[in-house]
């Protein structure tokens, strides 16, 4: 009993000697972090992190450069080990296959009424390329791989076919059908899983390259959504049917919505690039401003609410987003400061009920998340598998009282009792001390400050219980901590260094462990200047996560 007493005191004092110990230092900054754990505020799927695989080839270039490579879902490198090793980290990764050259994809199977040849460059064709064609061939070894690697698939189809250009942008008449039936039957004939079908890529709204009406766009989902309701008759499982892929438009998708009807989209999908062209010299700052990244706030919020009003028997998506647009940052999508950006969008689009998150790419461009040649992992790779590894579907409410450098996450754990946050110092300068808080213990505190004479030793007691629920106080309590760093402290270095250690593909080809830090309890929790810091916190009595 004595110990325990002991030990409790410790707990009750140690903001005091905290303040006195860093009270005189420059650039320190003490700050509350205050988690509601009794109620969830969004909840994602288990799967949320996700990447995209496009259908840009070599040609493809922006601002003098190009590069794609050989990344695109028609000649990609399967065979490489790395690539299978690196999508099954996951345990499941969500991959959906699409982008701008899509609505000129055409399916080499069944009744095809059109030529089927490569894409090639085109000075008068949309983006500057011809129709393509995804031979079956090639469709089948995208699906044996997927099936090695466990992939979720999503599937984007060709929503332009049979439509004329009228001109400005825009593309009328109905939709051809034809062609995506004959392969989506052949898919299933050969019982490929396809977890959801997408429709069309930006064309929502004014459209990138070119646009279709929201009513006639809602028209013909109603007929896709009868192709795969036929074609799936005897599945067990029906894929789900996401669509527009586009730019938030609010009376363009209410519009989808109320014509395409109750039950018909099971998946609202937006894009976001909300970073600007990739040629901006001043990227990185974007990215370092907290309030330039609280613009994004709007474009879920707002999609939010209307999927709420005019469709709330769907979900929402990010089916795209890469930060930058036209191919990403050249050397800063793919490096260390990038993830500043990737997990504030992750945490921000998670509390507004965004299901999923579909990063552009896996590979390709400047923001893919492995290297386009080697398959090595970038910087962003390792904030995606820690999100995905340590942040479960449950979101919950986490604020602090700081500066507005640093931004706060927090989630149920994955897969195990406890939450944990997700801690992002954007400050150059200053170094964060956290005193993270139940607000359960700021609850009692307020009561007892306004009804009670209650000591500050009973306060110290319960906000110790609160901490360690069941587990008794006098044994070792300990959270983990994953404290994410650029390598020699150079934001755009393109290797990432957890707790002091750079991650690297190891001797035998394989992706690194990535172990916590395992810190005791009574430690305080800091968060040094320009760095990122997932915290385990196993102990956090959260009746959300129960």
């Amino acid at each position: 009993m004595e110990f325990r007493l002991s030990l409790v005191l410790f707990l009750v004092s140690l903001p005091a000697i905290l303040a006195q110990d860093f009270g005189k230092a420059d650039n320190v900054e003490n700050v509350k972090v205050v988690v509601n754990g009794i109620l969830s505020v969004a909840r994602v799927d288990n799967n949320f992190v996700c990447a995209t695989i496009d259908w840009w080839n070599n040609e493809k270039c922006n601002y003098g450069h190009c590069p794609w490579g050989h990344s695109s879902a028609l000649n990609l490198n399967l065979s490489h080990p790395l690539l299978a090793k690196s999508i099954q980290a996951f345990d499941q990764l969500r991959i959906r296959i699409g982008g701008s050259l899509e609505d000129q994809l055409l399916y080499d199977v069944g009744n095809l009424k059109y030529p089927c040849h490569p894409f090639r460059k085109l000075e008068n064709g949309l983006f500057g390329f011809s129709r393509g064609c995804l031979n079956m061939s090639r469709w089948d070894e995208l699906n044996q791989f997927f099936s090695k690697t466990r992939s979720i698939v999503t599937f984007s189809l060709n929503a332009l076919l049979g439509r004329h250009h009228k001109g400005g942008g825009v593309w009328v008449g109905e939709w051809d059908s034809s062609n995506a039936y004959d392969f989506i039957n052949y898919t299933v004939s050969k019982r490929y899983e396809i977890d959801s079908w997408e429709f069309g890529n930006e064309l929502s709204g004014r459209g990138v390259g070119a646009s279709v009406g929201a009513g006639q766009y809602g028209r013909d989902l109603i007929k896709l959504k009868h192709i795969i309701n036929h074609l799936y008759n005897e599945s067990v499982a029906k894929p789900a049917l996401m669509a527009p892929g586009g730019f938030f438009d609010q009376s363009w998708f209410a519009r989808l919505l109320q014509v395409s009807g109750s039950g018909t989209v099971d998946i609202i999908s937006q894009h976001i690039y909300n970073l600007g062209a990739g040629v901006d010299p001043k990227l990185v700052k974007k990215i370092l401003n907290p309030y330039y990244l609280n613009r994004a706030y709007g474009l879920f919020h707002d999609l939010e609410l209307t999927v709420k009003k005019n469709g709330p028997w769907a979900s929402i998506w990010v089916g795209e987003s890469g930060g930058a647009y036209n191919s990403g940052g050249r050397n800063v999508s793919d490096t260390f400061v990038n993830s500043f950006w990737y997990l504030d969008q992750l945490g921000m689009s998670a509390k507004h009920n965004t299901r999923v998150y579909c990063r552009q790419s896996l590979v390709g461009g400047n923001y893919g998340l492995l290297n386009k040649t080697s398959f090595v992992p970038n910087p962003d790779y390792y904030s995606a598998l820690l999100w995905h590894r340590l942040m479960g579907q449950a979101v919950l409410s986490a604020h602090n009282n700081g500066s507005a450098d640093l931004r706060t996450y927090a989630h149920c754990t994955r897969g195990r009792a406890g939450i944990t946050l997700l801690l992002i110092n954007l400050s150059n300068e200053t170094n964060f001390i956290t005193n993270v808080e139940n607000i359960l213990d700021a609850d009692l505190g307020a009561h007892a400050r306004n009804i009670s004479k209650e000591s500050y030793f009973k306060r110290g007691l319960k906000r110790t219980v609160s901490w360690v629920g069941r587990k008794a106080l006098d044994e070792a309590i300990c959270r983990e901590e994953y404290h994410l760093t650029p390598k020699d402290g150079d934001l755009r270095s393109k290797t990432m260094v957890l707790n002091g250690a750079p991650l690297e593909i190891t001797k035998d080809g394989n992706i690194p462990e990535l172990e916590p830090a395992r810190v005791d309890m009574k430690a305080p929790l800091t968060i040094a200047p320009l760095s990122i810091k997932f915290v385990v916190l196993p102990y956090f009595d959260a009746q959300a996560c129960l």
